[in-house]
């Protein structure tokens, strides 16, 4: 009751909610989370089943398609909490009615979890971009695409649209927007340059299989693509290798002799090729509006799996694949759990094509049929039925012998598994009206007074100087490099911030990390089964994990706020992180702690990481021909040298270029903010900054600027015997280590920065430190 009053006076205080004398009223449910808490829900499944169904349609998709291969360049904006900002007219405020111990409330915002949500979101959008659909922008109910054929002609197109949404007084999620991309994910489709592919993951279910390791495997491989043999051409041909491995055929062998398993090379190259076929255009299609959605899902002890067809009037077609792993928590869960979670997981994955329309499910576990209306449901599967109440679909029964693909998806599961989002963290969800901290909500609103991409998103960064206080470290030089204070040693644990700064990460010691450990349900229970868990120990009150890669005892960090912490220090901080990718953070994070979802954790940090997402570019070519460069014989046997600049702004101290030097066996470079790109310039680098610290190369490899053809560095090489090479004329890759690392460079520093970029040259030292030590 506690909890319901509180979160209906948060609602009260910001608008969201009034009080009520309305007849209506849904019932309010409590979910009991794991660390204890409690999450407040309206179960409006009672008001969807007498609602007349607004018909308004969607844009089909394939259209949307047609439309974007078109065009160069992409800006993909997400409205922030969008049904919050959309008012409900009074005459209808109170069929959203419900009741507390402390009074009768009706909404005045449309609530997330009535029927008729997306329909009318969708409308309102499109009223708002008026003639612009169509021309250089498209919404799909809550996300909006931009696309022009040129740059220039992007940024008035991006102008136009903000306009358009100031006046109708929408805000945006700044970190969840995409600005002037030439690549971008948009409804599970990467569009390109005029291409249009699956995205990865869709796919990956499927793409990253393993090869069957016994014959049940492998015949339940080829009963799953057997479903779909109408669309490939000479299926019984290409799969005969892998019949051989039904029932009645090993049966047979064993009777015979009894033999140890292995694949032959023709059911390898079988596997393969269908493996090939099914997640290729060959049989992949794009969605079609026109026609039925259909989902099969499926879970096992080993995980869960989920394909998402098409009903066409050839069979049904494959449209994504999804395979995951599932924790050693939800491998104990029931089987309804299981198999509720796996329709969940698939149902949020492919949001973008099931939201707004009416789908077929389908599954092999009867308990389910009856999902939307079963009276008795657990609390767990209670709180998923809640976040479907949107989706509008039939559940059917399908014999599991039947089931090929999504039964052989779970049993080989790809994707690593992770908990449950909502059972560790509150105010997440995006299925239930209150699940939103709507403090943080307003705190975080963005007005669109903007004239351009770049300047929101300088208005973005103004913003966040603004709320944090400045720190006045020892050294004024460090004022913008390291806000969090300085580096603490591995015993301390962390970096000390200021006491002034509360927004910065919060510090903890290693008597902290006992309390929180000493607060974690999970580890606790561990500790009472120390002695059966051999990978585990306790030091010092602390729980140890052994890791196999890399070989190291490492202490485990309980949920919350540490974690948040580490992942800022190791991404977000000049001097440990420099916001350098994923494989890196994940190493260095990887050295010193360890937690079950760390991997998933840093990868939404990073997606969500606003200076990444503005400064790091994709520069993935397509595969090409093998160019192999033989290695030198040793380290400092070639090195690379270059200038980089001319840079904008000019720092503050005057520096205008920076020359970089990099070993191109080991990657070990060296870097320097200079003035000028001079031959003096680069003959002082060399002499101070190298060969009086690091000894005398062999060979050094340059371009064929005037600043390294001049005298004074052919006499600098002729004096120390080193050997002067030239890259190709007009044929940068025969340097192509050093301007490799340049554009790296580029990123890193912009992300650290501070918003006028004034101090690049001060962080550059430590963006160089970071790329040699990760």
């Amino acid at each position: 009751q506690e909890t319901l009053r509180k979160e209906t006076d948060k609602l009260l205080k910001n608008g969201v909610i009034e009080h009520s004398t309305s007849p209506w009223s849904s019932p309010v449910v409590l979910v009991k989370k794991k660390d204890g808490t409690t999450r407040f829900c309206v179960d409006y499944r009672r008001l969807n089943q007498i609602t007349t169904k607004d018909a308004f349609p969607l844009p089909r998709i394939d259209d949307i398609y047609d439309q974007l291969t078109k065009a160069a360049y992409f800006t993909k904006f997400d409205f922030k909490a969008g049904y919050f900002q959309v008012p409900l007219d009074k005459l209808d405020r109170p069929k959203t009615a419900f009741s507390t111990r402390d009074g009768h409330f009706q909404f005045k915002v449309l609530p997330q979890g009535l029927t008729n949500g997306p329909p009318t979101f969708q409308r309102i959008v499109n009223q708002i971009l008026g003639p612009n659909r169509w021309k250089h922008v498209l919404a799909y109910i809550d996300d909006i695409i931009i696309y022009s054929q040129n740059f220039n002609e992007h940024l008035k197109h991006i102008e136009e649209v903000c306009l358009l949404l100031q006046e109708a007084n929408f805000k945006l999620n700044v970190d969840k927007c995409e600005v002037a991309r030439a690549e971008i994910l948009f409804l599970g489709h990467v569009i390109k340059a005029g291409t249009i592919k699956p995205d990865p993951d869709n796919i990956r279910g499927l793409t990253e299989t393993r090869e069957p390791t016994s014959a049940e495997e492998a015949f339940r491989f080829v009963k799953a693509a057997e479903y779909y043999r109408k669309f490939i051409p000479k299926f019984s041909t290409i799969a005969a290798p892998l019949h051989k491995y039904s029932p009645a055929t090993v049966q047979q062998q064993k009777n015979n002799r009894k033999l140890k398993f292995e694949l032959s090379a023709e059911a390898r190259t079988a596997f393969h090729q269908l493996k090939k076929i099914l997640t290729t255009d060959l049989i992949l299609d794009l969605p079609d509006d026109t026609l039925t959605f259909k989902l099969q899902t499926d879970a096992s002890v080993d995980g869960i799996g989920a394909v998402l067809l098409q009903m066409t009037p050839n069979g049904d077609r494959p449209l994504a694949y999804m395979s995951k792993k599932l924790t050693k928590t939800q491998i104990n869960w029931p089987t309804i759990e299981q198999e509720c979670y796996a329709i969940v997981q698939a149902i949020e994955k492919w949001d973008k094509y099931l939201r707004g329309h009416e789908f077929i499910l389908e599954t092999d576990h009867e308990p389910l049929i009856h999902f939307a209306n079963k009276e008795q449901l657990n609390k767990r599967c209670e709180r998923w039925r809640l976040k479907l109440a949107e989706y509008r679909f039939k559940v059917k029964h399908i014999q599991g012998k039947k089931n090929h693909m999504a039964d052989y998806l779970s049993r080989s599961p790809v994707d690593i598994a992770e908990e449950d989002i909502e059972e560790r963290t509150q105010y997440e969800s995006t299925s239930t009206q209150t699940d939103l901290s709507f403090s943080s909500l307003n705190d975080n609103l963005i007005p669109l007074k903007i004239t351009t991409a770049i300047t929101r998103a300088q208005a973005k960064l103004q913003q966040q100087a603004m709320a944090t206080p400045p720190i006045k470290p020892t050294n004024e030089k460090m004022n913008e490099l390291i806000p969090q204070g300085k580096v603490a040693t591995d015993e301390e644990l962390i970096i000390k911030p200021s006491d002034e700064n509360p927004n910065k990460i919060i510090p903890f010691d290693m008597d902290d990390l006992r309390k929180c450990q000493e607060e974690d349900k999970t580890i606790q229970e561990i500790k009472k089964n120390i002695k059966n868990k051999k990978h585990y120990f306790i030091e010092d009150g602390i729980l140890f994990k052994k890791q196999q890669l890399p070989l190291l005892s490492v202490p485990y960090v309980p949920a919350g706020r540490i974690r948040g912490d580490i992942l800022k220090i190791y991404h977000d901080t000049p001097a440990n992180g420099a916001h350098f990718g994923r494989d890196k953070t994940i190493r260095k994070i990887q050295e010193r702690y360890y937690w079950p979802t760390m991997i998933a954790d840093i990868r939404n940090h990073l997606d969500s990481c606003l200076p990444c997402a503005q400064n790091n570019y994709r520069r993935q070519k397509l595969p090409g021909k093998l160019k192999p460069i033989p290695p030198p014989e040793g380290i400092w046997k070639l090195l690379s040298m270059d200038f980089h600049g001319p840079i904008t702004p000019t720092s503050k101290k005057g520096n205008r270029y920076i020359i970089s030097l990099t070993d191109v066996l080991s990657k070990f470079v060296i870097t320097k903010a200079v003035r000028d790109c001079s031959a003096t310039t680069a003959v002082k680098f060399l002499i101070n900054d190298v060969i009086l610290k690091y000894g005398t190369p062999t060979c050094i490899l340059t371009d064929n600027g005037t600043h390294f053809t001049s005298q004074v560095m052919n006499k600098l090489f002729e004096n120390i015997g080193v050997t002067h090479l030239y890259s190709t004329v007009y044929h940068p890759q025969t340097n192509g280590q050093i301007e490799r690392f340049n554009a790296t460079m580029d990123g890193k520093i912009a992300a650290l920065c501070n918003e006028r970029r004034t101090d690049w040259d001060e962080v550059l030292q430590f963006v160089t430190f970071n790329y040699n030590t990760s």
